[in-house]
């Protein structure tokens, strides 16, 4: 049965769509649309941006007690409506309904409880010397999301631009619109004022780009590709607005010689396929030792078959499609530039598992002795296609970790020391050593060509805060 969300959320009202076209959101386990919505225009980012700007003024001026009340409704009413937003996210990018409820879900309460607690203390002010140093609110955000942990990247950017005093225009993937849809409905009922959050659907090319060049929408924080987040940076550019992106990434996972190697490659091939591997941060470069490439393939062989796609309804499913036919062509064809170049493919290879005809499903794949330069090893792939690299020592291990135009996230399994060293010698935002998880409060964010800016934590503040210093306020 689909259901329509054919209104846009502005100025604190369900605006009515009228003479917009109509986009179906396809169920990727099914193939089929599940919900529709409306595709938004310019006009419309210009009315939620106009709605946005009129409410900053009051906004910026709230107190502390009165944000936290606000965090602390949204917050009880995310958990009130986990089980509509678990099963909207599973539906909309194929999530595993058990993943949904945990992973997925469970992002977004973080997030929220997370800038609760930072707002509770954060520091806005500080004297130094004569001088009084302000952190004030940036203004109006734009906000460009993606659809693969479609509610966890809603919320590190609305929760924290909430506890600083922005107000903000939304648009959520369109591949991946309704649990944004469904946050929005919950920030509405906790009495957000009118005006301070808005939400406009659409496309890039035509709402994303209208957001990223609107003159009153003083900064944009933008999750993607670094394809898409050149168009950003370039739309933003004649207004000299702020931009904050968080993009694509490569990220090795360097097994060392002083590591469990059974663990450590069981771990490392669970990490890339996790969320059908489609997660800008996944460890989709396992670098082993040389001289135990052989054993890394017969561990990776046997964890690889364990992992096997299913209707991800199903309460025990573990990995299910990946989010779209364009999604699926691509991992296909870079499946097969794997093949061609040579990598010796150890588990999965093209076409859908036995039994899925229909969805898309992805062969969980492995390809072993890799190197660097093929096009599996260079390209964010963004599905459950894992490359096992061979290295000498510990400085080709750095080397070739840090060969590649991303920064976003690395992996380190060793000997604590050990791994300590070569933790500090990889360039990228994030290092996750011996397994170690995800952060709420630790900043998310990458070098080189994943990004700029930092979410979650603390720094997650900062993209959201201009600073002001007052001379002779202290005399």
């Amino acid at each position: 049965m689909s259901k329509d969300y054919l209104s846009f959320y502005i100025n604190g009202k369900w605006v009515k769509a009228d003479n917009r076209p109509a986009l179906d959101v396809i169920n990727p386990a099914t193939e089929k649309p599940f919900a529709s919505i409306a595709m938004g225009t310019a006009a419309d980012v210009d009315a939620a941006a106009k709605a946005a700007r009129a409410a900053f003024p009051a906004w910026s001026q709230t107190s502390r007690e009165q944000r936290l009340a606000i965090l602390d409704k949204i917050l009880a009413g995310i958990k009130a409506r986990a089980e509509d937003l678990a099963q909207a996210i599973s539906q909309e990018m194929g999530a595993p309904i058990a993943f949904a409820r945990t992973a997925q879900v469970g992002t977004g309460i973080a997030h929220f409880a997370t800038a609760r607690h930072i707002l509770s203390t954060y520091e806005f002010e500080e004297a130094r010397g004569t001088t009084q140093i302000i952190k004030e609110p940036v203004g109006v955000c734009g906000m460009i999301t993606p659809w693969n942990w479609p509610l966890n990247q809603l919320t590190c950017k609305v929760a924290p631009a909430l506890a600083t005093g922005c107000t903000m225009v939304l648009k959520p993937s369109e591949i991946a619109p309704i649990s944004a849809m469904i946050l929005a409905e919950i920030i509405h009922e906790a009495g957000v004022p009118a005006g301070v959050f808005n939400l406009v659907n659409g496309d890039g090319p035509s709402v994303g780009a209208a957001i990223s060049a609107h003159p009153e929408i003083d900064m944009v924080s933008f999750t993607g590709s670094t394809r898409a987040g050149r168009e950003v940076a370039k739309a933003a550019a004649d207004t000299i607005k702020r931009v904050c992106q968080e993009l694509g990434g490569k990220s090795a996972n360097i097994i060392l010689d002083s590591a469990d190697l059974a663990a450590a490659v069981k771990g490392g091939v669970m990490g890339c396929f996790g969320n059908c591997g489609q997660s800008c941060n996944a460890p989709t470069r396992m670098l082993v030792p040389q001289s135990r490439m052989a054993e890394a393939i017969e561990i990776a062989k046997a964890t690889a078959a364990k992992a096997v796609p299913g209707n991800p309804a199903d309460e025990n499913t573990r990995l299910g499609p990946v989010v779209s036919q364009m999604q699926y062509d691509k991992i296909q064809a870079l499946i097969q530039a794997g093949i061609d170049e040579g990598a010796t493919l150890v588990a999965g290879g093209t076409g859908k598992p036995e039994g899925l005809e229909t969805g898309y499903f992805v062969r969980p794949t492995v390809f072993a002795n890799v190197t660097n330069d093929m096009t599996i090893a260079r390209e964010e792939i963004f599905g459950p296609v894992l490359s096992i690299i061979g290295y000498k020592d510990d400085a080709d291990a750095v080397r070739i970790a840090n060969d590649t135009v991303y920064g976003l996230s690395g992996y380190v399994s060793g000997a604590p020391d050990h791994a300590r060293a070569i933790a500090r010698q990889i360039r990228t935002g994030m290092i996750h050593m011996n397994g170690a998880g995800p952060d709420f409060a630790a900043p998310f964010g990458g070098y080189k060509q994943s990004g700029n800016g930092r979410e979650w934590g603390v720094e997650g503040f900062h993209d959201f805060l201009e600073v002001k210093a007052i001379m002779g306020y202290n005399t």
